[in-house]
């Protein structure tokens, strides 16, 4: 710890990203990467842009991808933003919509108490994407963490209460349930009637569960956030956009422009605009996951593995004989790499992502070698 630091920094607890090997012989199955490559009119895209024009600033508005993005999700260009992954949509989102310590809020009667000045705390599940605590942490929102239920299911009625905000993965991660839409939209509903916003985190929405894109024009303070990292085989090139009301979507812009103009360069601009366009392309590979998961899943179940229903491009699994910290450790050793959370209720579990079917083909030999 550095005598240089500031008091935020020093009391951020920053997130651990999955393992990024150099080794190429290694069978990924760690970070959710699609396991197919992207369009090849992505591809096309990306190599036209690659000229002169880089010189000149990108367009900060992303006006095209937006416009794009409306036309594929039947909106308007004026409900989506753009930006540098979901990732750095999230961080604005936690900015511009939750409550932080010093706001001086109205304190409604519930079960959560009041933080400094009055706040309510933002509520997520506790076991959910990882990153949620970092954004509380790095503006200083006070939040509160509600258990899963047993089968590590979201029980909306936990939510219906007065809070700073809610938002959660759906599908969830790294679970992979996915939570219906009804309940959802319940959560949203009353979470609106006292001025909160709810954040729907879609980062996997493509391989299952509902979104809840439709449902934007009936409720104001509803936010769906997505990545073109998973569903569209561009994790290396960091595209996420946020879909919402108008209102919504200007606090986003108001953050951004007060801290990088200029999110997205040109050639993640072209790429992404090919990617959201090229439907038929993705529909078809995302479709052959779907396909796997059910696969894989169902031959675990037969060695005797729990695996949660999942509705994303990865499986939650553990065996009952077996730990998850050794069954971790045998995988690696024979050049397959997964994710472990060494958290209280999931340590013995892992967290698999849906390869090729050569790929998954090789990790059930490993697996059923483990199990016998």
């Amino acid at each position: 710890m550095s005598r240089f630091w500031n008091n935020r920094v020093r009391a951020l607890e920053p997130y651990v990203p999955g393992e990024q090997p150099r080794e190429r012989r290694l069978i990924k199955l760690n970070t959710n990467e699609n396991p197919y490559p992207p369009s090849p009119r992505v591809i096309a895209a990306i190599r036209e842009a690659a000229g002169e024009g880089l010189r000149l600033y990108p367009d900060p508005r992303c006006t095209a991808l937006r416009e794009a993005v409306a036309e594929a999700y039947r909106v308007r260009p004026e409900q989506v933003f753009a930006g540098n992954g979901s990732d750095e949509v999230l961080a604005f989102a936690f900015a511009a919509f939750f409550p932080s310590a010093g706001d001086i809020l109205p304190v409604e009667p519930g079960p959560f108490g009041g933080g400094p000045g009055g706040t309510r705390p933002v509520l997520f599940p506790d076991i959910t994407y990882s990153f949620y605590p970092v954004y509380a942490g790095l503006w200083d929102i006070p939040f509160r963490t509600i258990p899963l239920t047993n089968d590590f299911s979201i029980n909306a009625e936990d939510y219906l209460f007065p809070a700073g905000g809610v938002i959660f993965p759906n599908p969830n991660a790294p679970t992979g349930r996915a939570l219906p839409l009804k309940d959802i939209l319940s959560v949203t509903g009353y979470q609106g009637n006292a001025g909160r916003v709810v954040i729907v985190d879609e980062a996997y929405g493509a391989f299952g569960g509902e979104s809840t894109v439709p449902h934007i024009q009936e409720y104001p303070n509803l936010l769906t956030i997505h990545t073109l990292s998973k569903a569209a085989s561009l994790a290396g090139l960091r595209v996420g956009f946020a879909i919402g009301q108008e209102e919504l979507i200007q606090g986003l812009s108001r953050i951004r422009d007060s801290f990088n103009s200029y999110t997205l360069d040109r050639l993640a601009l072209a790429g992404a605009v090919a990617a959201v366009s090229d439907t038929a392309y993705y529909h078809k590979i995302n479709q052959q996951i779907i396909h796997t998961r059910e696969r894989v899943s169902a031959r675990l179940r037969e060695w005797g593995f729990e695996v949660i229903p999942s509705a994303a491009n990865f499986i939650f699994i553990r065996h009952p004989r077996l730990s998850g910290a050794a069954v971790f450790a045998a995988l690696r050793e024979r050049g397959i790499l997964v994710r472990r959370f060494d958290k209280p209720r999931i340590r013995d579990y892992l967290r698999v992502s849906i390869g090729t079917d050569e790929d998954m083909d090789e990790l059930l030999r490993q697996l059923q070698n483990q199990a016998d």
